[in-house]
């Protein structure tokens, strides 16, 4: 607590003297994402509550098991220990009993709270339509959206642009562009700066039928050929398997 005290009040300090996030990676030695949730913190407590919400438990997966096991008179610990060991459990004993041990003071468990989907699977929802997603994975996707309306506006946008980028409607990118700036989704606000900085390629990409992807692959087989000759044969075989492949 009090390294992350200090962290906050360095950070809070320089941000008062008008730096930014990278400025003050330098000037700390500080990863980016530390930096970052220093920057946007209103207070410390903010961001060791995050941290400590965030962090995963072993037992997670078990707790809607043993609460409705709990709840159906199952109230030993060892018993119930045992059960999820059977399941694959491998925390300790004292996790478990440290867990309940607020249920036996009442007598009974509250309804489990869902499991919070990682964010690696809630990137991946976003990044597929729909209809590729199961019923269970869309119920989880539209859970997470309505319980957080920053990560709703960046999956709307991101199903906007991905029609875009699919059927080739380069003239609705500036419009596209124009939505996304009136969020406040910071990291989407630099995927924009980025398309603004290449903005013919990048319309030309989204509205003209061409694509590099027949040179790319040939880069590709040349490069596969070059590895598997390393240290084996000289330059002119390597010419004559490219010029065959090709």
């Amino acid at each position: 607590m009090a390294r992350s005290t200090a962290r906050f009040e360095q950070v809070q300090a320089l941000k008062a003297q008008g730096k930014g996030i990278k400025p003050i990676m330098r000037e700390l030695g500080l990863a980016k994402e530390t930096v970052r949730k220093f920057y946007r913190a209103t207070n410390v407590e903010e961001v060791t509550a995050t941290s400590r919400a965030g962090r995963p438990s072993m037992l997670d997966k078990f707790k809607p098991y043993l609460h409705e096991r709990f709840n159906a008179g199952i109230t030993n610990i060892s018993a119930l220990f045992r059960e999820i060991r059977e399941q694959g459990y491998r925390g300790s004993h004292g996790t478990v009993a440290d867990y309940l041990a607020p249920f036996r003071v009442v007598g009974a468990a509250p309804p489990a709270k869902p499991a919070v989907p990682k964010v690696r699977h809630v990137t991946s929802w976003m990044l597929h339509h729909p209809d590729d997603l199961d019923e269970e994975q869309q119920l989880q996707l539209k859970q997470v959206r309505t319980t957080c309306p920053h990560l709703d506006a960046t999956a709307g946008h991101v199903t906007e642009f991905a029609k875009i980028l699919t059927n080739r409607h380069g003239e609705q990118l500036d419009e596209w562009m124009v939505a996304v700036e009136a969020h406040e989704l910071p990291h989407l606000h630099r995927f924009v700066r980025g398309l603004r900085r290449d903005y013919d390629a990048v319309l030309n990409g989204l509205t003209l039928p061409y694509s590099s992807g027949a040179v790319e692959g040939n880069v590709d087989r040349i490069k596969m050929i070059k590895r598997q000759m390393y240290g084996r044969a000289n330059f002119d075989l390597l010419r004559k398997r490219i010029l065959h492949a090709v």
